[in-house]
């Protein structure tokens, strides 16, 4: 008999990238932290079809040809999280474009099979509840995904990952 996944197994890391300047070297470094306080972060696949009908058959045949995945997500405001504020800066000032692309890594933690691919982070609402402050949205696919494998040296704050071939 299959055992089953717990949730709270399958975790999600957001890249939050840091640039510094030291002595006229300048260093930019991407770390993926775990996206903690989510109270919602489902996927959607949307495959893309196309359908049709032939004349000489009963039924319609319908094809998946491709695919656009997003997840939706919600947060309780926290400060002094990396990936809450990185968020909470691309909605409040607005960021579009290439500046509002982020990757994450999904991962299951008992294996440590993981998948990464680029995100546009879509906000969405914000404010919508009068105990805690909430935002809501979805990340949005801007890209391909990649299969690899995630490790961790601090109990799953942080992942680094590695390409599958």
């Amino acid at each position: 008999m299959g055992e089953i996944v717990q949730r709270h197994k399958i975790l999600s890391f957001y890249g939050v990238t840091t640039t510094t300047t030291s002595g006229g070297t300048t260093t930019t470094t991407t770390t993926f932290h775990r996206m903690k306080y989510f109270t919602g972060l489902s996927q959607a696949k949307n495959p893309q079809e196309y359908s049709r009908k032939y004349v000489d058959e009963a039924t319609q045949r319908t094809d998946v040809t491709g695919f656009a995945p997003e997840i939706s997500y919600g947060f309780d405001k926290h400060r002094d999280d990396p990936v809450l504020t990185d968020i909470v800066k691309i909605t409040n000032e607005e960021i579009y474009g290439a500046d509002a692309v982020r990757d994450i890594i999904i991962v299951d933690t008992a294996t440590g099979e993981a998948y990464k691919r680029p995100y546009t982070v879509s906000p969405g609402t914000e404010g919508d509840d009068a105990n805690i402050y909430k935002y809501s949205g979805s990340f949005k696919a801007n890209g391909e995904q990649v299969k690899g494998t995630a490790t961790t040296s601090d109990d799953w704050a942080t992942v680094s990952f590695t390409e599958t071939t």
